[in-house]
């Protein structure tokens, strides 16, 4: 009674290639690190481009700020007025 042993097809080299040539983990890896590099741009861009603090302390020289003034304006032009009694 004698056993053969087969070789099984997973220990083929040709069949299990090394996990760096399956493009699938390459996928798996690619979409993190285009986001890791993204965010990193992102981080540069925001740093070197720095908004300036506006003053919030000023007082506005205007008595009514414009876009208040216009629609102050809109609100007296849409408001129906009676006919004037003669």
């Amino acid at each position: 009674m004698t056993q053969s042993v087969t070789p099984s097809s997973s220990s083929n080299p040709v069949d299990n290639p090394p996990w760096y040539r399956l493009p699938i983990v390459w996928m798996v890896i690619g979409g993190p690190a285009i986001v890791v590099v993204a965010s990193l741009i992102t981080v540069g861009v925001a740093v070197k481009n720095v908004d300036p603090v506006l003053d919030t302390t000023a007082t506005p020289t205007q008595k009514e700020a414009p876009a208040s003034k216009a629609r102050n304006h809109a609100n007296e032009d849409a408001t129906p007025t009676a006919p004037a009694e003669r």
